[in-house]
C-alpha cells in the first residue's frame, strides 16, 4: 500500500467524524436544514452574492439541483435573491441574516466539539495535522476558518458575482 492509500484511508476515517460532528451540529441548531443545503449558505457566506451557476459549479451539481436547493432556502429563510450590483441586470443569491446566524451558531458548536477532539490528542501530533490540514484544504479549494473570530474568512471584498 502506497502513502497515498494510508493517508486516503486515513482522511476517510477522518470524515465519517468530522460529518458526525458536522451532522450533531446541525441537528442543535436548525433540524430542518440538511448537510447539503447547510454547505450552500456556508459557501454564500463566506463567499459572498453568487450567481447560480456558479454556484452550482462549486457545489458540483447541476444549476437544477442548485435551483431546487435555493428556493427551498429562500422559502426557510437561510438565503435571499438579490439584484447583482455589477450589472444590475442579474439575481444572485446571498445568505440572509437567518442564514449566517445559522452558519455562526453551527459553526461555534462544530469548532468546540473538535477543539474537545483535538484536546484528546497527543500534543506531539497536533503540530504536525495543522500543516498537514492546512495543506489538504488548501488542495480543495475550501476557504479557511479564523479562529480569531470565530467566523470564516468573508472574500466578499474580493468576491465577483458577474
Amino acid at each position: 500500500m502506497s502513502d497515498v492509500d494510508d493517508l486516503t484511508d486515513a482522511v476517510l476515517t477522518a470524515s465519517r467524524l468530522l460529518v458526525a460532528v458536522s451532522a450533531r451540529s446541525l441537528a442543535a441548531v436548525e433540524e430542518t436544514l440538511t448537510l447539503p443545503q447547510l454547505r450552500m449558505v456556508v459557501l454564500l457566506d463566506s463567499r459572498g452574492p453568487m450567481k447560480l451557476t456558479a454556484l452550482a459549479d462549486l457545489l458540483e451539481v447541476n444549476p437544477s439541483t442548485a435551483k431546487r436547493m435555493i428556493d427551498r432556502l429562500v422559502t426557510s429563510g437561510m438565503v435571499d435573491r438579490e439584484q447583482n450590483p455589477a450589472t444590475k441586470r442579474e439575481v444572485v443569491v446571498v445568505a440572509s441574516a437567518e442564514g449566517r446566524r445559522v452558519v455562526s451558531e453551527v459553526m461555534a458548536r462544530r469548532r468546540a466539539e473538535i477543539s474537545r477532539i483535538v484536546a484528546r490528542m497527543p500534543e506531539h501530533l497536533r503540530h504536525g495535522l495543522v500543516e498537514a490540514l492546512t495543506a489538504f484544504t488548501d488542495a480543495g479549494g475550501e476557504p479557511r476558518w479564523s479562529a480569531r473570530d470565530e467566523t470564516p474568512e468573508r472574500a466578499r471584498d474580493r468576491a465577483e458575482v458577474d
